[in-house]
């Protein structure tokens, strides 16, 4: 298992729809997000606005680079990346755990570039 190359083909979450819809197998009990705009955001709240996108869903165009990953703990992982989408940039941060049942989300952020 190469934690870098399988995590890196999932990012962005929630963007790759080949990886399937159903989010709630995707996270943790407790995942917890925190948004671009400082804000944090539970669980409930993140599958509600995925929920949301999914019945009508934007147009998509993104590019990653810049990916890191680092181990944390036994099967916890913390990966890194640029995410460009149209002018907008943000750097993104998801803790992944490794779980008999596979890959699992357990936290996200995103924080705006500015001045990019």
């Amino acid at each position: 298992m190469d934690p870098l190359d399988e995590l890196t083909s999932r990012e962005p979450i929630f963007h790759r729809p080949a990886l399937g819809t159903d989010f709630e197998s995707m996270i943790t009990d407790d995942f917890w997000e925190v948004g671009a705009s400082g804000r944090a955001y539970t669980r409930a709240h993140v599958l509600e606005v995925l929920g949301e996108r999914m019945r009508n869903p934007p147009e998509d165009h993104w590019e990653t680079s810049d990916f890191r990953c680092q181990e944390l703990a036994p099967d916890v992982y913390l990966l890194t990346y640029a995410l460009r989408q149209g002018e907008r940039r943000t750097r993104r941060a998801t803790i992944w755990r490794h779980t008999p049942g596979g890959w699992k989300i357990q936290y996200h952020q995103g924080t705006e570039v500015q001045g990019q």
